[in-house]
């Protein structure tokens, strides 16, 4: 007489969570950073207090390695990266002088 072994196959040996994973898209914001020598750094984050220290601490872009931060100048929450991203995109063409002025819009 055979052993019972349990069954096998792919739909048996998926792990299933217990909760199912939050899939909803997290909010993104745009920051605008003031970095030494008066240079403006752009960027995405998720936390941007928590992005902003790891560029002061050098953990960050190659550009604000060079030039560390001094100040977050200004931030706006979008909905998901995507949108986050394309408002970098149209932030990061505009001259300087009108960088922060994209913030009050």
């Amino acid at each position: 007489m055979a052993a019972h072994r349990p069954p096998t196959g792919p739909l048996h040996n998926r792990h299933v969570p217990r909760t199912p994973p939050d899939l909803s898209p997290k909010p993104y914001w745009l920051y605008l950073l003031e970095c030494e020598g008066g240079v403006y750094y752009a960027g995405i984050a998720l936390d941007v207090e928590q992005r902003f220290f790891q560029h002061v601490f050098g953990l960050g872009a190659k550009f604000t390695r060079a030039r560390p931060p001094l100040r977050v100048l200004a931030a706006r929450e979008y909905p998901d990266k995507g949108a986050a991203l394309r408002a970098e995109i149209r932030l990061k063409a505009l001259p300087r002088a009108r960088k922060l002025a994209f913030f009050d819009a």
